[in-house]
């Protein structure tokens, strides 16, 4: 039996895979190595990566600073108690992203992917109040939002009909219409205005039992790469502040440049009092979230009494391993210019874009940053659009890792990728307009 076959017989017996219904769904793809933007299979083809490998792969696969980084710490110290102790890694890296934060977001805490990183900003923002006597117990979101698979991160995202079958496990958040817009929206500022007075309103009723309002600012991700403006986060945030209910900035996926700064909340001029971050920060490599709160909110969890403090922690917390490589990530920003890559992309997208735009079965087109989109038309819409596997497949044929969320199409590749390889993607999604219903 070929090493392919055997993953394969072994994977079917023992694994189970994520977001996958593993009666009908086709055998896994076993992967041997990446490099850059490649990834090598078993089965000796290759397959071009362009949603970095779920959003996570910023630079490439198996950069080689980041590999050495991580091997050079792991002969130093790869874990050690963050109770009580710490180490060299999470100082440093504590300090380096105070630093390129915007404002006061200057205190780190750490824990172990998005989802966690989602849940302890929510009991943040929780005992935030309770720490200073008041009762606040609501939280705000936007319909669609998605905020990870962990009680509060489910609760936060229920609106985006993924978590119907943990209904009773979850707790009840309010959410907005979320003013989603795209390439010549003749609707948009319609849409802002009622999702903005309906914010007004649900200030005037329920802003003094609200903890915070938890966004994914410009971008909508898993819900189909859904974009809003910046000029609408700006207005919003400026009807929050002062109100005593806290921002709170999932920017798993939009941070470390996918939306062409280092962080989303830039391009709105916003700061907000608690930003979530994971996926990009290790470059990829390591399993890592934090969650950053401004010296305000910190200021609340001061006291005599235990009680006062964020009771709260993982095994791994500020795994060494992971510290060294999203230091060695950050400092790729400097050394090769991410930035300028990213505005590349962003630069073939949009000229890509509007190539399509004359095509029947295909709308609403947009792009930010790093990310491109466009929907399909189709009787099905949503993530389990039957139209979805087809694509998915038709990509997968032709060497290409490209994962639809149902009808809607996009590119999020990692910022290493050449403009062949980018063009390689485009012209597969316009021949899978072409031949596919």
């Amino acid at each position: 039996m070929s090493r392919h076959d055997t993953l394969v017989s072994l994977d079917r017996r023992h694994v189970w895979h994520p977001y996958t219904q593993e009666k009908t769904a086709p055998d896994p793809v076993p992967i041997l190595s990446g490099k850059g933007a490649t990834l090598f299979g078993a089965d000796g083809h290759t397959y071009t990566d362009l949603v970095s490998s779920w959003w996570v792969t910023n630079h490439g696969h198996s950069h080689p600073v980041i590999a050495k980084a991580i091997a050079d710490q792991a002969n130093t110290l790869e874990q050690v108690i963050f109770a009580g102790f710490t180490h060299e890694p999470a100082v440093t890296l504590s300090a380096r992203l105070s630093e390129r934060l915007p404002g006061d977001l200057s205190r780190v805490f750490f824990s172990d992917d998005g989802s966690t990183a989602v849940e302890v900003g929510l009991k943040m923002a929780i005992q935030r109040g309770i720490n200073q006597g008041e009762k606040r117990t609501r939280f705000l979101t936007f319909e669609g939002g998605y905020h990870g698979d962990t009680v509060g991160a489910m609760s936060a995202g229920r609106a985006s009909g993924f978590f119907d079958a943990f209904g009773t496990m979850l707790f009840q958040v309010d959410a907005l219409p979320f003013p989603e817009t795209w390439d010549d929206d003749p609707d948009v500022e319609a849409k802002e205005a009622k999702s903005l007075s309906l914010l007004s309103d649900y200030l005037d009723r329920h802003g003094k039992e609200c903890a915070a309002m938890l966004i994914e600012p410009l971008i909508q991700g898993a819900s189909g790469m859904r974009i809003c403006r910046p000029e609408f986060l700006k207005k919003m945030d400026e009807m929050l502040k002062g109100t005593g209910v806290l921002t709170i900035y999932d920017e798993v996926m939009t941070g470390f440049g996918r939306t062409g700064t280092l962080f989303a909340c830039e391009q709105a001029d916003v700061v907000p009092d608690v930003i979530c971050l994971s996926k990009g920060l290790t470059g990829g490599f390591m399993p890592m979230s934090v969650t950053v709160c401004t010296q305000e909110v910190y200021n609340a969890f001061l006291g005599d009494a235990f009680d006062q403090a964020l009771a709260h922690g993982h095994s791994f917390t500020a795994n060494p391993l992971g510290c060294a490589a999203a230091l060695a990530s950050l400092e790729l920003y400097e050394t090769e210019k991410t930035l300028d890559r990213i505005a590349a992309i962003a630069r073939i997208h949009r000229e890509r874009l509007d190539d399509l735009k004359s095509r029947s079965n295909a709308h609403h087109f947009r792009a930010l940053g790093s990310i491109a989109a466009l929907d399909m038309r189709t009787d099905s819409t949503g993530y389990t659009s039957s139209v979805g596997p087809k694509l998915k497949a038709f990509f997968m044929e032709r060497g290409l890792l490209i994962r639809p969320l149902g009808h809607v199409i996009y590119l999020l590749p990692p910022y290493c990728v050449s403009a062949d390889e980018l063009h390689m993607g485009w012209d597969a999604i316009g021949d899978a307009l072409a031949s596919i219903s």
